[in-house]
Formats: structure tokens, C-alpha cells, sequence
């Protein structure tokens, strides 16, 4: 699945992309217009304009666009998905052969999600988080809260109620009640 080419990803894509309300009319044209522009080797004048034809319904000119570039290349083609991607970006991140190749690359990626990770950050997060918890547990175990050892924690932790919870609040009000007076 992986060795798909742009011409084989194009034919997949092709009943998605001409689906109801996928792209614009000036979606399209743009699409058509940068194909033209800036590499008329793949859309000439007399083609970009039948492709933009505004007397034939949009459908039947994205069918015909996309069958002309199946038959111009796999370069055509490239150039196609590149002007989809600038013009249609959300479009682009749905296409069916897009998710054929994230799937067919990331399968053990798929398969760990399902079994109900909580991150995906990967075990040096969890290890850093785990070195701060036992940091601060350490510290204060051999710093017991005496305001003769760290005067400033209790000044900064005094604030820290306007942050935290109401019911937690409480406790560390009650914690420094003998020292607040000081403030």
C-alpha cells in the first residue's frame, strides 16, 4: 500500500473528491488555475478554460479534470494533490488514500490507542513527571514546614488558595493561620 503511486491515489480518490459538496466552485477554480499558471505544461489555456467551463455542472468538470490528469502522469497528477493541498487543506487531510497510508504506516500506533493509553507522550514524560512528584515529596520530607527553615514558602503558599479549590483552600489556611500574621 505504501509503494501507491499519485495516478493509482488519484483513481481512489476520485469518487470522494466528486462527491456532493466536497469542493468548491472556486475551490476548483483555483486548482485549475494554478495548474495553469504556474505549469501550463500540464493544463494549456484551451484546456484550463473547457475545464472551467461555467455552462457544464461541476461534477462533470471535476470528472473531466481528473480523468485528463490520470491520463496526462504520475507528475500531473503530484502537481494535482500539491494544488489540493494548498487550496483545500481540510479536504486534502480526508482524502480516502490519505488514511489508507497513515493506516498501512502506523499500525502499531493504531493498535496501542485502542487498548486505552492515556498519552501518547511517550515514557520520558512520564518519567520527568514521576522525578518532579518524587522531587517535591523529598523536599518536603526533609524540610518540615518551620518557618525558621524556609521563610518564603509560607508567604508564597499563601496565595496559593486563590488558585486552588475552596475545600482545599481550608487546610492550607489552617496550615498557615500561626504564620499569616506576619504578612
Amino acid at each position: 500500500m505504501t509503494d501507491q503511486t499519485y495516478c493509482d491515489r488519484l483513481v481512489q480518490d476520485t469518487p470522494f473528491l466528486t462527491g456532493h459538496g466536497r469542493l468548491s466552485e472556486q475551490q476548483v477554480d483555483r486548482i485549475i488555475l494554478q495548474l495553469n499558471r504556474y505549469y501550463p505544461q500540464i493544463l494549456t489555456n484551451k484546456e484550463a478554460e473547457k475545464f472551467r467551463n461555467p455552462k457544464a455542472s461541476l461534477r462533470v468538470r471535476l470528472c473531466d479534470l481528473l480523468s485528463h490528469l490520470q491520463r496526462s502522469g504520475e507528475r500531473d497528477c503530484q502537481e494535482f494533490y500539491r494544488a489540493l493541498y494548498i487550496h483545500a487543506q481540510p479536504l486534502h487531510s480526508c482524502l480516502p488514500s490519505r488514511h489508507a497510508l497513515q493506516n498501512s504506516d502506523c499500525t502499531q500506533l493504531d493498535s496501542g490507542s485502542q487498548s486505552g493509553e492515556l498519552s501518547d507522550r511517550g515514557p520520558m514524560s512520564f518519567l520527568a513527571g514521576l522525578g518532579l512528584a518524587v522531587g517535591l515529596a523529598l523536599l518536603l520530607y526533609c524540610y518540615p514546614p518551620d518557618p525558621k527553615g524556609l521563610p518564603g514558602t509560607r508567604r508564597v503558599l499563601g496565595f496559593s488558595p486563590v488558585i486552588i479549590d475552596r475545600h482545599v483552600s481550608r487546610y492550607l489556611l489552617a496550615f498557615l493561620a500561626d504564620d499569616l500574621g506576619g504578612l
